[in-house]
């Protein structure tokens, strides 16, 4: 009997919420917290088993936007620097950041 190689698609636990985050990037301009969080969740993305829908509208928000993902990490570590981008938009914690 033959064994299968292919490999099932996970579902990552935020894929939801994350999801709606994408499809949003799809229609907004690029401001500092739009590139953050593109930035954070092709980070959290990267490599993952599954989650091809954003996935593939992280690849078409970041193409809309002009930018390769060297430019948007650049970019990011800039805002960053400045300040924490997170807490100006009302999370209060810095452990509240969504990284993972």
């Amino acid at each position: 009997m033959a064994t299968s190689n292919t490999t099932k698609d996970q579902v990552h636990p935020q894929e939801a919420s994350d999801g709606a985050i994408a499809r949003s990037l799809l229609t907004e301009a690029p401001t500092d917290y739009n590139l953050a969080e593109l930035a954070r969740l092709r980070v959290r993305y990267r490599g993952f088993p599954g989650a091809r829908v954003i996935q593939a509208n992280l690849d078409a928000a970041l193409a809309n936007w002009g930018l390769t993902e060297a430019e948007l990490f650049e970019k990011t570590r800039a805002i960053h620097a400045i300040g924490n981008l997170y807490e100006v938009r009302g999370r209060s914690k810095r452990n509240e950041e969504d990284w993972s």
